[in-house]
Formats: structure tokens, sequence, C-alpha cells
């Protein structure tokens, strides 16, 4: 019997360190990480993932109750965190560029509350929920598992943080929140930019023309037509920006 007891809490411990890196992606990454979600599919997925790959994981031998278990736990949270924010960035550079182009024409008091983001725009959540459909729409779910699975191979259990260059890939691929934003809805924003203008004349020109009374409800219709003819542009911008996350993910997690 106590031979049997050992055996349960060796599985426990060899169980327990996947499972902190499983569950850290489950909490960050996109899709995953939504509370449209339920908590408990969350767990239970992880559960799942990790029950499928545990045993072909080579788990150095850690006493939970030492300092360097907390040392490893904080490492696997570091590790699995670090793979979700890196698509998380893509989301964001989507709700910037919603952010932008509601401002541009005058719909930046337009809010909707997203138990996801807080307070964003209504344009934003639109473009939100574009970029998700198009992240399920390439796979991106079976491509973060996999870079899960392969991660420990490539940055194994009890080896330590992560190396200078993942932290400076992350780094440097978190600029693409304002680049990939504007190169999004970069048509949008100059053509909104041109009406602007075009009012500004026609204000300096016709002083008593009241340009807040005619412009503004002009830009609304005209933004929201100019989104509706940019849709394949800016899906193709946010499969690219996608497609961008996936090989920084290759690069800074496998090294390839």
């Amino acid at each position: 019997m106590t031979f049997f007891v050992a055996e349960i809490v060796e599985m426990l411990q060899s169980f327990m360190w996947p499972f902190v890196r499983v569950s850290a992606v489950m909490m960050t990454a996109p899709i995953f990480s939504q509370r449209a979600l339920n908590l408990r599919v969350r767990i239970v997925t992880g559960f799942v993932i990790t029950w499928m790959i545990y045993p072909f994981i080579d788990i150095p031998p850690v006493d939970p109750f030492t300092v360097g278990a907390l040392y490893g736990m904080f490492n696997e949270v570091t590790v699995g965190a670090l793979m979700g924010v890196t698509l998380q960035i893509v989301t964001a550079a989507i709700v910037l560029s919603g952010h932008a182009v509601s401002s541009s024409m005058g719909l930046g008091m337009a809010n909707m509350v997203d138990p996801n983001l807080g307070n964003v725009p209504t344009l934003s959540q639109f473009l939100l929920i574009i970029g998700l459909l198009v992240f399920l729409a390439l796979g991106g779910h079976l491509v973060l598992i996999s870079v899960l699975v392969q991660s420990f191979t490539s940055i194994p259990i009890g080896t330590g943080l992560l190396g200078t260059n993942a932290i400076t890939g992350f780094l440097t691929w978190s600029s693409q929140v304002f680049i990939g934003a504007v190169v999004m809805v970069l048509p949008i924003m100059l053509g909104l930019l041109m009406i602007n203008g075009c009012l500004g004349v026609i204000s300096r020109a016709s002083p008593s023309l009241n340009v807040f009374a005619v412009g503004f409800p002009a830009l609304i219709p005209i933004g929201f037509g100019m989104v509706l003819l940019s849709m394949v542009l800016i899906i193709g911008k946010m499969e690219g920006l996608w497609y961008q996350a996936f090989q920084t993910l290759n690069e800074n997690m496998l090294g390839l």
C-alpha cells in the first residue's frame, strides 16, 4: 500500500510541471483565454492536453517543497504566458486599429463593455471578432498546441528561464501593436484624413456653413463604406499578422 501511494505522489509530481505550462497558455492565448469559454472547459482542456503529453516528457526530480520548485514553477508560468502573449499582440493591434478608425470617423464614444478587454469601441469589437475567426480558419489553435508540445523539447522543464534571444525577439515583435494596427487600416485613415481636409477647406471658403452639423454626420456613413470596401484588404493584413505571430512563436520557443 505504501508503494502504491508513493507511485501516485510521483505521478502527480510529474503531471504538475507540464500542467503549469499548459495552464499558463490556456490563460493567456487567444480563444482559450476568452471568458466566453467556461473556466471548467479551459481546465479540462489543459488537463487532457497534459495527460496526453506528460508520459513523453523528461521531468527532473524536484522536491515540491523547496525554493528550487518555486523557481521552476515561475519558469513554467513565464514560458507558457510568453507563448500566449506573443499571439495576443495581434489582437491588441486589431483593437488599436479599431480605435484609430473610430476616432477618425467620429465614433470614438460608441463603446462596448467587453468582458475580456474592457471598454472598447464597437468597431474594434467587430474587427476583433473577424480577427479571431481568421485565427481559427488558419488553424492557429492547432499551431499553438503543436508549439506548446514541442516547447517541452526545446525548453525542458527545470532548465532555467528563457534565453535572452527569446526575450529580445518578443520585445521586437511587440512593436507590431502599433505598426500592424496602422498598416491594417492605413487606406481608411488616409481617406478620412482627406475628407477632413476637404471639410476644412469648405469651412474656410464658406464660414457660414456649420462644419460640425454637416461634416460629422457625413463622416460616419463614409467611414462605414470605406471599412466595407476595405474588408478584403483588412482580412489579408490580419492573416499576415497571424502568420508573423506563428513565425515569431517558432523562433522564440523552438529556435526555428
